[in-house]
């Protein structure tokens, strides 16, 4: 560096500078001015660290705190010397930093400057990649990075002089501020987009990570391939992959003349499994009745125990226990004894709902026998009855229990002070509003007790009539049956002889009337499958082979013919008692 004449007035600050160049404070003749020096830890002992730029060393110091003020140094250059600013001056104003940017606007340059010092005192805040110098005493500097920018703005304000000369030419103050430049805006704007671009590629793989896999695709119609087809329809575990193939080979239109015959065999496979999809929800249901009975059976148990509690709490309500308790004990009996009888009313309205569903979901052969609904009802309604009369009986006696409460009341009124008398009136209107409204209560029990009845009534003339009906229907049977013998005897007196008769039993006579009245709507005939599923209808019991074999039996009344070519051929039955009453 060039020697300068200095003075030595402020040996502090002197030893200051030589320590932030990493030298030894020395003093002029060749002394140190600091013994206690670490040249390990490049700062003094004592005092605190300093944030000036370190020429030579290329780094940028830490960002200093806004309470701190910072204190610059004196910078040594080959050609050059950098001298601080007043501390005390406000720090310079720069503008808006633009994005990316890696450009800086120096000001204030000396008329003597070349671009060999100016890249002397600027590379040491890094590389240097152009500077466009101008002949009005600045230019322009782009740096390799970004942060460089900000080393370079920690040299705005200092003093620049070159060499030892005074001369006006040879000195200027740096103005350092950031400056809009198209390449640094450019790239600036590809590192965005390519951010943008990773980002997106990042989120695609996210999303691929998370999403379902794709079905497989369906293979192409072949021989080979409907064969396959057609055995995985058979198979219950396979029948929904099949069956979705076979939708994909019709609606690409592979059904030809060639291939009719195949998918129509595959569809007539289709429709088999609906006979075994109707037994596997026949199944189901059967299960869920069962759970529901056992519903039903936990249910009532439930409830006759809530009878038996209710039973409890009315018998302590008797005169004969109810006055040996004090009063408290009373009213928690009497809460006791109300929540219990609701509860069981929920539960009991619970059950009753359960039975109605039931009445609704009634089938066939229960309303061919109403007697026993009747009875279900009337079972019922005694049981409703009876807990009715117990209810009456139990309030009944709550009455007469506040009833000598309220004289026991009276005759304390009679003997107490003045003082207590707005007290007992107080009681004496709530016991009051409390039998007035144990009355009303009372009242409505007692109407619908004799609703209760009525309706048993109804229910008892409604089962007289039903078993006058069914006595005068088998008195008509009977006459019924004795005609028909004694008009067999006078016209067919060769059916005498006949031990065995096509029809056994009077099931098997309602089940040729039913089959009959069927086929007589179906007169193109029906497969034996379709009756049968009629009839389950009616009697889940009622199997093929018994309805089968009863038809053949009766050869003048049911006919099974032929129907279709190949593999739509098909056994039908028809109804030809018609014809069979004329050869008979």
């Amino acid at each position: 560096s060039i020697p300068m004449g200095l003075p030595m007035s402020d040996p502090s600050a002197w030893a200051t500078a030589m320590n932030n160049l990493g030298m030894a404070p020395m003093g002029m003749t060749g002394q140190p001015l600091l013994p206690d020096f670490d040249p390990a830890l490049g700062m003094m002992t004592g005092i605190p660290p300093i944030n000036p730029m370190m020429p030579g060393l290329g780094i940028v110091p830490p960002p200093i705190p806004p309470d701190m003020p910072a204190v610059k140094e004196i910078i040594h250059c080959k050609s050059c010397t950098l001298f601080p600013p007043n501390p005390h001056l406000p720090p310079p104003a720069t503008r808006e930093r633009p994005p990316g940017c890696k450009t800086v606007f120096v000001g204030g340059l000396p008329e003597n400057g070349t671009e060999q010092i100016i890249m002397e005192v600027f590379e040491q805040c890094g590389e240097v990649i152009a500077i466009r110098k101008s002949k009005k005493n600045f230019c322009h500097i782009r740096f390799a990075e970004e942060f460089m920018v900000d080393k370079a703005l920690y040299l705005s304000g200092y003093r620049i002089r070159l060499g030892s000369s005074t001369d006006k030419k040879d000195t200027g103050r740096l103005h350092v501020d950031f400056a809009q430049a198209r390449d640094d805006l450019y790239e600036w704007e590809c590192k965005q987009r390519m951010l943008a671009r990773e980002e997106r590629h990042r989120r695609r793989l996210a999303e691929e990570r998370f999403r379902p896999p794709s079905p497989p695709p369906v293979v192409h119609y072949s021989d080979h391939e409907c064969s396959v087809v057609a055995e995985k329809l058979k198979d219950d575990t396979k029948f929904l992959e099949a069956i979705q193939t076979l939708l994909t080979w019709i609606e690409r239109g592979e059904v030809n003349r060639r291939t009719a015959n195949n998918f129509y065999s595959m569809i007539q496979s289709a429709n088999s499994h609906i006979r075994r999809l109707v037994n596997e929800k026949a199944a189901h249901e059967k299960e869920m009745e069962e759970a529901k009975e056992k519903f039903k059976l936990a249910l009532s148990g439930i409830l006759v125990q809530f009878e038996q509690i209710v039973a409890v709490y009315h018998s302590a309500s008797k005169q004969k226990a109810w006055d040996h308790f004090t009063k408290a004990q009373r009213k928690n009996i009497s809460v006791w004894c109300k929540q219990a009888e609701e509860i069981r009313n929920i539960h009991n309205d619970e059950l009753m709902g359960i039975r109605r569903e039931e009445e609704m979901e009634m089938s066939d052969e229960e309303i061919e026998d109403p007697s026993e609904m009747k009875e279900t009802e009337e079972s019922v309604l005694v049981s409703q009855v009876e807990a009715l009369k117990e209810e009456n009986d139990s309030l009944r006696w709550q009455l007469d229990a506040y009833r000598n409460e309220v004289e026991l009341l009276k005759q304390e009124q009679g003997k107490a002070s003045r003082d207590e008398d707005t007290t007992k009136e107080q009681q004496m209107k709530l016991l009051q509003q409390a039998l007035q409204g144990m009355q009303k209560h009372l009242l409505k029990v007692q109407e619908e007790y004799k609703k209760r009845e009525a309706e048993l009534e109804k229910v008892k003339e409604d089962k007289l009539k039903i078993e006058t009906l069914l006595e005068n229907l088998k008195e008509q049977e009977s006459s019924m049956g004795r005609v028909c013998a004694c008009s067999q005897e006078k016209d067919c007196p060769v059916e005498k002889t006949l031990s065995n008769s096509p029809v056994k039993s009077e099931r098997e006579v309602l089940l040729v009337g039913i089959i009959s009245t069927f086929l007589h709507v179906h007169p193109f005939g029906a497969s034996i499958e379709y009756i049968c599923s009629y009839l389950q209808r009616l009697d889940s019991k009622i199997c093929t082979a018994e309805v089968e074999v009863l038809m053949t039996r009766l050869q003048n009344t049911f006919r099974q013919e032929l129907s279709g070519v190949g593999a739509s051929l098909e056994k039908r039955w028809k109804f030809c008692g018609f014809d069979g009453l004329k050869m008979t």
